[in-house]
């Protein structure tokens, strides 16, 4: 049978998430691998299992194309909302290009108005804070944070953009740190100058007050560096990279895994997503010659990634779309798929 010396193979690890699963301590799990490979199915069917052994879960779709709402058959947008048939699950859609205006923007009052309050202030810190590379990106975490803040959860889920997105969006602490940082000592050396023009109240035009607007960044860079430190701590963050059995998706979730390492976040684990599983007496010339190719790759990702866990997911017949369908294709991410003879 084609496939089984791939199923016969002794793994070190479990091909299987299970680990994951039974890692209480973990907080931030992030999804990514190369487009269309699988990533929303895969993060989806993770979070269907770990709400059966955790309190909270949200699942947060980073990526612009917002598959989550497909998956699962229902609408979903910038604040979390319960999934349908889970008491503890919980999505949401953020859009990945924020700006710098939308954290400086207090009360009721738009980030226009914010900054125009500032004058050439605000500008020089608008300018000043864009100048750094990636803080488009890093901005959309902003939105994250005030969830996460604000309700409470036992673990985030993040379905990303494809690899290149996903990288840059995982420097965000370190980048933010930066911007908030220059941002932040910018307003301490013009603000006495400013202060002196504001008179006793200290209050801009619009009724900010600027000691209260420094503290706010200030308050939102320490936020963003505790998550740095998380994000560095393998008891608490791990990604999982999602590829199929090709070249070109196998050399980039080696260049993923290499990113990764170099940015200090654990990744230990492997979702090989449509692998075909052909019967012996398959007649078919295209399954059998892809399977071949298939298994050349697999073999490959065993020797690359021994100490990883690999997990093996078929290619189905049907669209996995809907909570229902999505929980049966979970259940293969803890128990290894048996083709059928």
């Amino acid at each position: 049978m084609a496939n089984a010396a791939v199923l016969s193979d002794e793994d070190v690890m479990e091909p299987t998430l299970q680990s994951i699963i039974d890692q209480k301590t973990l907080r931030w799990i992030f999804v990514g691998g190369k487009g269309g490979v699988g990533k929303t199915t895969t993060s989806c069917s993770l979070a269907i299992q770990l709400a059966k052994h955790r309190k909270n879960v949200l699942l947060i779709s980073t990526d612009p194309a917002h598959n989550l709402s497909d998956a699962f058959n229902q609408k979903f947008g910038k604040d979390a909302r319960k999934v349908d048939g889970f008491d503890n699950l919980s999505a949401m859609e953020i859009d990945p290009n924020g700006s710098i205006q939308d954290l400086l923007a207090q009360g009721g009052e738009s980030a226009e108005e914010s900054m125009a309050a500032l004058g050439g202030m605000g500008n020089m810190m608008q300018d000043l804070a864009f100048s750094i590379p990636g803080v488009d990106e890093a901005m959309s975490f902003a939105e994250v944070l005030k969830q996460v803040k604000s309700l409470s959860y036992e673990v985030i889920i993040f379905d990303t953009a494809p690899t290149g997105h996903t990288l840059r969006f995982l420097q965000f602490p370190t980048v933010m740190e930066k911007a908030l940082s220059k941002i932040s000592q910018l307003s301490r050396q013009f603000g006495p100058m400013l202060n002196g023009f504001l008179g006793a109240s200290g209050r801009l035009p619009n009724g900010q007050n600027m000691d209260e607007l420094i503290e706010k960044m200030e308050t939102l860079r320490s936020t963003i560096s505790e998550v740095n430190e998380q994000f560095k701590n393998p008891d608490m963050t791990t990604f999982v990279c999602v590829c199929i059995s090709e070249f070109l998706s196998l050399y980039e979730t080696e260049r993923m895994i290499q990113e990764l390492n170099s940015y200090e976040i654990d990744t230990h684990a492997i979702v090989v997503n449509q692998l075909l599983f052909p019967k012996q007496d398959n007649p078919c010339e295209q399954c059998n010659s892809r399977r071949k190719m298939q298994k050349k790759y697999l073999d490959q990702i065993g020797e690359l990634y021994e100490d990883f866990n690999v997990v093996k997911m078929p290619l189905l017949t049907e669209e996995v779309r809907g909570s229902g369908k999505l929980e049966k294709f979970s259940e293969m991410l803890v128990k290894p798929y048996q083709p059928p003879v």
